[in-house]
């Protein structure tokens, strides 16, 4: 089959997404040539496509692949033809079988980690990596609530902040998801409803919990505020609900004096050390056994659009990759 890559002309639903022929490409300055062989599948991907987060058009879509490189550009030093990399971040476009990407954003996969479980886990893992770390400063003895416990970045946290010797309430769809993250070693397991949640969690944790790892949104976060501890922190990274209500300062206040960031995980590897330094943590953590990525399903790239609803429809568990 001919090379290709999935282009976005007009914002809606999974329909919205084409295949367009992709010829010869060469490669500019800094950049190289990666032929795709596994590509990670996220829910950041539908707000593009949706028009939520507003993209000049046509583009592509997709933030995180992983495959060899077969083509340098001028300047590019560090990496050869034949190198297993993967990357995850600007410029969209992972939904290819072949793209040009700057070179500084990769990474050189180590021989223990293969291509599908670095394009499952290369976003959502540095994802991971930042809310335990810079931004929600896991410490021992704590205890986190994590929303939807069982997908693809709730299902790497769960077990990373019990390592980290927190205790993790992790919230989830359903029993059958709940099963899932108690398997994935989650203290409490809470499936009510959002309404009721922060009395389900007080009275697992009377004064509230440390920190809020929130990435539904506009259905959650009331009940994140609601559940954090005077000056605990609350931390939404996802809008799988709709995009949040405006938060007022007063809110924050009457809540305990708690803090609410919105991180993106770009802000957190804006250098190439950082970028390394988040990946090696990331490997590591897989290495020593923490982190066990597990591929729930893979769909072939041309079917894109089928995988999109299943993501959607919140019919998908643990990682989606899609195979060129």
């Amino acid at each position: 089959m001919s090379d290709y890559r999935i282009v976005l002309r007009a914002t809606g639903g999974p329909e919205m997404m084409e295949r367009e022929p992709v010829g010869h490409i060469v490669p500019g300055a800094g950049e190289v040539i990666v032929r795709n062989t596994a590509i990670g599948l996220n829910f950041i991907d539908t707000y593009y496509r949706r028009g939520a987060y507003p993209l000049p058009l046509p583009s592509g879509l997709g933030s995180e692949a992983a495959g060899m490189i077969e083509t340098v550009g001028e300047g590019v030093t560090g990496l050869k033809p034949g190198d297993r990399v993967a990357y995850a971040g600007a410029p969209l476009g992972a939904y290819a079988t072949v793209r040009a990407y700057p070179a500084r954003n990769l990474v050189i996969l180590p021989d223990a980690i293969d291509d599908r479980t670095a394009a499952a886990v290369m976003l959502k893992g540095m994802t991971a990596d930042l809310l335990v770390g810079e931004c929600g400063n896991v410490q021992p003895g704590q205890t986190v609530l994590v929303h939807a416990a069982a997908g693809g970045v709730g299902s790497l946290l769960v077990p990373w902040i019990k390592a980290l010797g927190a205790t993790v309430i992790a919230h989830v769809g359903s029993p059958e998801k709940g099963e899932r993250v108690r398997a994935l070693g989650a203290d409490h397991v809470l499936h009510g409803a959002f309404d009721t949640l922060e009395e389900d969690v007080r009275a697992i944790s009377p004064a509230g919990v440390d920190l809020v790892l929130d990435s539904v949104g506009k259905a959650s976060l009331p009940a994140s505020i609601a559940c954090v501890a005077r000056r605990g922190l609350v931390v939404s990274y996802g809008n799988a609900s709709g995009a949040p209500d405006p938060v007022s300062p007063a809110t924050l206040q009457r809540a305990g004096s708690v803090f609410l960031t919105r991180p993106t995980m770009f802000d957190y590897v804006d250098t190439r050390e950082r970028l390394e330094a988040a990946a090696a943590r990331l490997f590591a953590r897989i290495a020593d056994g923490t982190l066990k990525v597990e591929i729930g399903q893979t769909f072939p790239l041309a079917d894109v659009a089928e995988a999109h609803r299943a993501l959607e429809g919140r019919k998908t568990i643990g990682s989606t990759v899609l195979i060129p």
